[in-house]
């Protein structure tokens, strides 16, 4: 659901106050990937910036709505360390807890996630079945031969 914060809440939240430029430049609110912070604390929580009004001091976030473009080998899709990881987020769970519904070790998803190997061709089956039924979105974006 989009969620609507007065500056007086988000401070309430972090038990400090926000710095200056927060109130005075409408910049220090975007969903930049790098170099902030803030937006990385909101963007992994699944949420980006809609709109800021420093007037009124409100800040209005909305859920990202993201889609994964993938690989597919045969009807196979190639998860990579950044979609399982992102699965993991969209379902809210800890690397254990997505180790247990997987059925491997926790050290195994930690493995996926930082790139050390890939999921078999069963547990990317797996997988994808655990994605459709989190609703997790991805589209084919190129299929091996």
């Amino acid at each position: 659901e989009p969620v609507t914060m007065t500056f007086a809440q988000i401070e309430d939240l972090l038990g400090t106050s926000l710095p200056g430029s927060a109130r005075t430049r409408a910049g220090w609110w975007s969903n930049r990937s790098g170099g902030a912070v803030q937006a990385a604390a909101w963007m992994d929580a699944g949420y980006h910036v809609d709109k800021v009004d420093l007037a009124a001091e409100t800040v209005h976030f909305v859920q990202a709505k993201l889609t994964y473009t993938v690989e597919k080998l045969g009807d196979t899709v190639l998860w990579n360390s950044g979609m399982i990881k992102a699965l993991r987020q969209h379902m809210c769970m800890s690397q254990g807890e997505l180790a247990e519904e997987m059925g491997v070790r926790q050290q195994t998803v930690s493995e996926w996630e930082r790139g050390a190997y890939a999921p078999s061709r069963a547990t990317s089956k797996h997988l994808g079945l655990v994605a459709e039924r989190a609703g997790f979105d991805y589209e084919v974006g190129k299929e091996r031969p």
